[in-house]
């Protein structure tokens, strides 16, 4: 069936049935706006992401119903990065014409079972044709306690820096598919996990003086952090966590750490921490690694090379208008 025979409101209807009811949706999709009740004592976080036909995605690298997910995942990260709870999404989608329904069910399903995976609820949006690409656009809200929000702007010099995870397989994957492979990083790349629960334990426990997802690549997001807090930081190329299928592309490409260093869409938590909390990071649910140190914002970003040379680093990251 083409989206055509269906119509708008059709699919409205069709996605509205499909929407599980939750707690604090007074009226969810169906009217002028959703009506939501948040918990007492906490506040608002509110993010919003763009995913475009072959800017972010391409269909053909990727089955519509991960593609749903990743669309919850990408902006669900950005709650998980302030240390907040996810709690509803929008939806906006620009269709292509002559879209098939069954691909859209898949996208749908896909993005449900994500909201559901992180304990959110889709509760509007809208859709309209796209003379063009396929059009994702998502906003996601979630809560945070008024005193555990962490912000970019609270690192402090002697500050610690960790991240979680591994860096630099969503690139990895990305430049194996561009070649025309299959690797076997893709999951990262087409189905990342946004890391909620670790953001969640670091804020409760009062832990990073800063924080931010690694979205952009390493580098761009720490300068995020160095900024907001005008320091600067020094980062261990050592010590970047890997995981093993970069280990080996590095074996033979040791140029390749810059994948880690700047490759992008890892989703992982970055945040400084200071000497005083450190202690803390045990109760954590899943390991972080030191990577680097906050120092005085006059020296700027550096990266210790293995061999112990600083060199100046560019925040490098993906930058959608630099002209290539």
């Amino acid at each position: 069936m083409k989206l055509s025979e269906l119509g708008e409101f059709g699919f409205i209807e069709r996605i509205r049935q499909a929407v599980a009811k939750a707690p604090g949706v007074v009226v969810g999709i169906g009217d002028d706006c959703a009506v939501l009740e948040l918990p007492p004592g906490e506040r608002l976080l509110t993010s919003t992401d763009l995913l475009i036909e072959d800017v972010h995605f391409r269909r053909a690298w990727t089955d519509m119903e991960l593609l749903g997910r990743k669309s919850v995942s990408v902006n669900v990260s950005d709650i998980a990065a302030m240390g907040g709870t996810p709690r509803h999404l929008y939806l906006g989608l620009g269709i292509p014409a002559g879209f098939a329904i069954e691909d859209l069910d898949a996208f749908v399903a896909g993005f449900l079972a994500a909201c559901a995976d992180y304990g959110a609820t889709l509760v509007g949006g809208d859709t309209c044709r796209s003379p063009g690409p396929l059009l994702i656009s998502v906003t996601v809200e979630g809560t945070v306690p008024v005193d555990e929000l962490v912000c970019r702007s609270g690192a402090q010099v002697g500050d610690a820096v960790y991240v979680s995870g591994t860096l630099g397989d969503s690139a990895l994957a990305l430049r194996r598919l561009q070649a025309g492979e299959t690797p076997e990083t893709a999951g990262r790349h087409h189905n990342p996990r946004a890391r909620v629960e670790l953001g969640r334990a670091l804020a409760s426990a009062r832990i990073p003086s800063a924080m931010i997802d690694v979205s952009d690549g390493l580098l761009a997001d720490l300068g995020h952090i160095l900024e907001a807090s005008v320091v600067g930081a020094e980062v261990d190329e050592a010590a970047l966590p890997v995981s093993t299928s970069l280990r080996a592309a590095l074996d033979s490409d040791s140029e390749r750490i810059e994948l880690a260093l700047s490759g992008g869409e890892d989703y992982e938590l970055l945040f400084t921490v200071s000497p005083e909390r450190e202690a803390a990071l045990a109760v954590l649910p899943e390991p972080v690694t030191r990577i680097g140190t906050i120092v005085h914002g006059s020296a700027g970003l550096a990266v210790k090379k293995r061999n112990g040379d600083l060199r100046p680093a560019a925040l490098a990251g993906y930058n959608h208008f630099r002209q290539r």
